[in-house]
């Protein structure tokens, strides 16, 4: 199973990266032979979509096919996104507006938000709301909201609230578990070809 995580903070470093990574290693420690991968959103490394990408500009090729290769691989997806005003970054809205039911339709992905304090079930909303609709990406019913981040899932256990880093790993190990058994799930479905509709190319 190849599973891709996508660390959606612009900042380097940043929070969301320590989450990323440590549920990458959650994720290898389930299972040594699947493959998990992080694509970081770290300084912006995607320039913002315009309608060349509709029009054939080649410029849309050269950037997009690894990302789309990898992405088209995965069996699985997790999203990390930071909580900036209330809202998922730019960034990664733009990512979902760069990718296809090719790359990421009818494959599980878990919402991990992350906050540097109460907050962080504006991104899950947002998320859940609006980024599906065309790439038909599938966002299972749970979901982690890693609240006061600063605190929790550092290497360094001295840096961490005790009681509320247990919770966390235990919570995202559990979900993860869910994650796993929905790529398992989900991948028959896609094989059987049953979603692939030409006519129905958008979501409504």
């Amino acid at each position: 199973m190849k599973i891709t995580i996508i660390s959606g903070s612009h900042r380097n470093p940043s929070q969301s990266m320590k989450v990323a990574r440590h549920i990458q290693t959650s994720l290898r420690a389930k299972d040594s032979l699947d493959t998990i991968e992080i694509f970081s959103l770290a300084d912006n490394p995607l320039p913002f979509w315009d309608q060349g990408l509709w029009m054939g500009d080649p410029k849309w090729p050269e950037l997009l096919d690894p990302l789309h290769q990898q992405l088209q691989q995965s069996d699985a997806f997790v999203i990390v996104t930071p909580e900036w005003h209330g809202q998922v970054p730019a960034g990664l809205k733009n990512l979902f507006l760069l990718c296809s039911a090719r790359e990421l339709g009818h494959k599980p992905a878990l919402i991990v938000a992350v906050s540097s304090g109460d907050g962080g079930a504006y991104p899950v909303a947002e998320l859940r709301m609006s980024s599906y609709k065309n790439n038909r990406i599938c966002y299972i019913p749970e979901q982690i909201i890693v609240r006061k981040v600063e605190q929790v899932l550092n290497e360094d256990e001295r840096q961490n609230d005790s009681r509320s880093d247990e919770f966390y790993r235990r919570r995202i190990d559990w979900a993860l578990d869910i994650l796993k058994a929905y790529a398992a799930a989900l991948k028959p479905l896609r094989e059987s070809g049953i979603a692939q509709n030409e006519q129905f190319k958008n979501g409504m």
